[in-house]
């Protein structure tokens, strides 16, 4: 059955969904994220997995590779990707494709939060395992 989350914040600033699962975090080389889970293992997913970040100004998220590809929906703000060792600016309306493996990391550079939707596999292979993309995080607060 499906499952929606209505957005009780500012879209254009600091949105925030009902039901939504929040975490902000600052290690793990990342400064001034905050990671919202709006579709996975709660809402029944089993193919993909959605989550918001908002990045605050001068903010960026880790730098990372994964097995999965994934897609990035820019919804407002601005700043640069990396994909390897390329820099490309990106802005609201941009879509991202990263595909498997590749090293990636997104910074902001505009005054105004920097917001992307983030679309990954709902269950990932971790050695030789199969785990939920959002199972291994203790610390989500959830959203009223």
């Amino acid at each position: 059955m499906g499952v929606i989350h209505k957005c009780t914040g500012d879209w254009i600033s600091k949105p925030v969904w009902s039901g939504s699962r929040q975490r902000s975090y600052e290690t793990d080389g990342a400064m001034g994220v905050t990671e919202t889970w709006l579709i996975g293992k709660a809402e029944g997913a089993k193919n993909f997995a959605l989550r918001c970040y908002e990045v605050e100004p001068h903010g960026f998220s880790r730098e990372e590779s994964h097995e999965h590809d994934h897609g990035i929906i820019i919804l407002h703000g601005e700043g640069e990707v990396q994909l390897e060792d390329k820099t490309v600016a990106v802005k609201a309306g941009d879509v991202i494709y990263i595909s498997p493996n590749e090293r990636h990391q997104l910074h902001n550079r505009g005054k105004e939060n920097l917001g992307f939707f983030c679309i990954i596999p709902a269950v990932r292979t971790k050695g030789d395992m199969s785990v939920w993309a959002e199972e291994s995080y203790t610390d989500l607060t959830h959203v009223d």
